[in-house]
């Protein structure tokens, strides 16, 4: 599926996506225009998603961190897809992933303060439907945040 030279520009693109073609060019040991067209190779097949700005959320001033797993009515033939449609209308939800399990939904949600969260927690969080079971974990620390695997 990917030959040698494929696999050095994912490597050396997990390492540092936003730098010039050239420089990915010569780190892979290929020509800028080699290196052109297989991105674009990479990106039609799905392969490559594409670039993404990381944004740090405290340094704008939200502080906290909070999963929150949720379990569901099941009773409620659509209460994934309405729970889900609603949960995207809470700006400070920065992720929603649904799982198999216990758990039926996870949400990271991001606050400027405990004030703030417990606001949107009363006010957004606990008016979206079909919920059966809520558990809060605050986040204290991130050990390991990367997605660079070997290739």
């Amino acid at each position: 599926m990917l030959d040698d030279l494929d696999r050095r520009l994912l490597r050396h693109l997990q390492h540092a996506p936003d730098g010039a073609m050239a420089d990915l060019a010569e780190a892979a040991g290929t020509t800028p225009a080699v290196c052109s067209r297989r991105i674009a190779r990479l990106r039609a097949r799905g392969i490559l998603k594409g670039q993404e700005a990381v944004i740090n959320w405290a340094a704008l001033g939200y502080s906290v961190r909070v999963s929150l797993r949720f379990t569901l009515d099941k009773t409620q033939t659509n209460a994934f897809d309405v729970f889900i449609r609603e949960a995207r209308k809470v700006p400070e939800v920065l992720e929603i992933q649904t799982f198999l399990g216990r758990v039926d939904i996870r949400l990271v949600v991001i606050a400027r303060d405990m004030a703030h969260y417990q606001h949107l927690y009363r006010s957004r969080i606990l008016t979206l439907p079909h919920i059966a079971d809520i558990e809060a974990l605050v986040h204290v620390a991130t050990i390991k945040d990367e997605e660079v695997l070997p290739l």
